[in-house]
């Protein structure tokens, strides 16, 4: 286990149990222990079973996913002059979440957790030198992790991703070898195949040689074309896969042209809502924006007073409306649960380029609240009551509360592996959510770790080469979110016994964690 920011504390741990499901999954197969981690050892504080008279059919599960999209960047959210009246719409007519978290302020790491409701410092999908995978990965998703792609086809569903994938870009890491039955979409950012600019390894070896000006030379020369970007300056490989008599069929279409990415996207979508026919299925479409460089199709160029960013997030609310409307004209609006998100808080050095965090502190690659408190909506018409919902929740739990959904008389129990909570009760009942605590990681570090409404920090940290320079607290810092949700007043000295608390809880969680060690480093040792 990781030396500990908080130190250790003696007695019985809330996961215990988990730590002894993650070893027995390792020596009988990860799926068999994922099935007894849900009956034995699963942290939920509630485990709803849908009543199967009332629940004929299994619900059909969408979540769009945006990329950097900040808290602050939906009307809904409170952002003035971007206008996403689609996705307001899904807020009003289902629940709009204030407090739900990623497990990770970065894509990778963020994605991995949301499809395996595991910590990423769990399945060893994070870095502490690089922080995301990069093009031609040696290595990827780890074939051992199942993926809720891979739960829900043992369930008999058809199951479609269209997007960013950003797990490994290898033939054996690519979705289709994860659960998905097809995948039309980008293997990683859309900034990471420069056109006569170094690559990742270049970049690495530049920064071995410890060549500062010509380092400074290249990021400001990309800087400029983020500030300005044409399609010209890229060259993302757009990977068409899915699996034909046996066999795989990959095919690729390179350069993608990123002013089309979000149409395409929500074209291939609505073909699998329409043919998947009577079959439940499971569609996941992780939007390749807002993340930078910005493109948008001709018909929303400069159609939002939000200026560039502007035009791409409403693009993006075009594709959730018209989503919504193709399950409608396929009569299966009211049989499904559409989850819409984001995978981490917005990159704030892109300034204008970037997104906003609202009045929450940092964004993406931080630990405070702007870098892993994300915009969140669930919407299913006629089964979840309308509101705002104040609970805590993460997409580390979408895993276990899809699979409480999901589930038949006949089904195995299920459920993620052993991070996520099952929401069901929250979401249908507005009962309060089983998820109480909340850690927030950077790398394989615990620098944070949240309460209930209390979040202490031991280390804080700005965004990559941006903001304060990384600090381990002596005294951990301490805020009241609901008081203060910008994380501007440190009131540790106050409440002496909510220290006491926090610090043990944290210790309880460190204690149940085997840190795995970091899969993205890896690409840095000798090989």
């Amino acid at each position: 286990m990781q030396d500990s920011a908080v130190g250790s504390v003696s007695g019985a741990t809330t996961y215990v149990c988990a730590s002894v499901c993650a070893k027995l999954c390792a020596k009988v197969g990860m799926l068999i222990g994922t099935l007894l981690s849900i009956t034995a050892c699963s942290p939920q504080a509630s485990n709803p079973t849908l009543n199967a008279a009332a629940q004929p059919q299994r619900p059909n599960i969408v979540v769009l996913f945006a990329d950097d999209m900040g808290y602050g960047d939906l009307s809904s959210y409170g952002h003035p002059y971007i206008r996403t009246p689609e996705i307001d719409e899904l807020a009003r007519q289902g629940q709009r979440w204030t407090d739900f978290y990623v497990a990770s302020s970065v894509c990778s790491p963020s994605r991995g957790a949301l499809l395996t409701g595991r910590l990423p410092v769990r399945t060893g999908i994070y870095g502490n030198a690089i922080r995301v995978y990069f093009p031609d990965e040696p290595w990827g998703m780890p074939s051992s992790e199942v993926t809720l792609a891979e739960a829900l086809q043992d369930r008999g569903y058809k199951t479609g991703m269209f997007g960013k994938w950003h797990l490994g870009d290898g033939p054996d890491a690519l979705p289709t070898r994860h659960g998905f039955d097809e995948w039309f979409g980008v293997p990683y950012s859309n900034d990471m195949n420069w056109v006569g600019e170094p690559d990742f390894e270049a970049l690495v070896k530049l920064s071995m040689s410890g060549d500062v000006e010509k380092q400074a030379m290249y990021y400001a020369r990309r800087s400029a074309k983020y500030a300005e970007p044409k399609e010209s300056y890229w060259e993302a490989p757009l990977i068409t896969s899915r699996k034909a008599a046996g066999e795989y069929v990959d095919t690729i279409e390179q350069p993608a042209a990123q002013s089309t990415l979000t149409k395409r996207y929500t074209e291939e979508a609505i073909k699998f809502i329409n043919k998947s026919g009577t079959n439940p299925f499971f569609l996941y479409v992780p939007y390749t924006m807002p993340h930078t460089p910005l493109f948008r199709s001709p018909e929303f160029e400069g159609k939002s007073l939000g200026g560039r960013y502007g035009d791409v997030v409403e693009e993006i609310d075009w594709s959730v409306g018209a989503i919504q409307d193709a399950l409608k004209k396929a009569g299966v609006l009211e049989n499904t649960l559409v989850v819409f998100s984001s995978d981490n808080g917005p990159w704030l050095k892109m300034h204008e380029e970037g997104g906003r965090a609202g009045l929450l502190r940092h964004g993406k690659g931080t630990t405070y609240e702007g870098g892993m408190r994300v915009p969140t909506v669930f919407s299913w018409p006629g089964t979840l009551p309308s509101g705002v919902v104040s609970e805590i929740g993460s997409t580390l739990d979408l895993f276990a509360t899809v699979m409480a959904l999901t589930k038949m008389p006949e089904d195995a129990a299920v459920t993620s592996g052993v991070d996520g909570f099952d929401l069901t009760a929250t979401l249908l009942e507005k009962t309060a959510s089983p998820r109480q605590e909340m850690p927030f990681y950077r790398g394989g570090s615990l620098y944070a770790y949240r309460k209930g409404p209390w979040k202490m920090h031991f280390i804080t940290e700005g965004a990559y080469d941006e903001g304060e320079k990384r600090t381990k607290h002596n005294i951990p810092q301490l805020y009241h979110l609901l008081r203060d949700p910008s994380e501007r007043f440190d009131v540790a000295e106050k409440y002496p016994e909510v220290m006491a608390d926090l610090l043990a809880a944290a210790a309880d969680h460190q204690q149940s964690v085997d840190i795995q060690p970091p899969l993205f480093d890896r690409r840095l040792m000798p090989r």
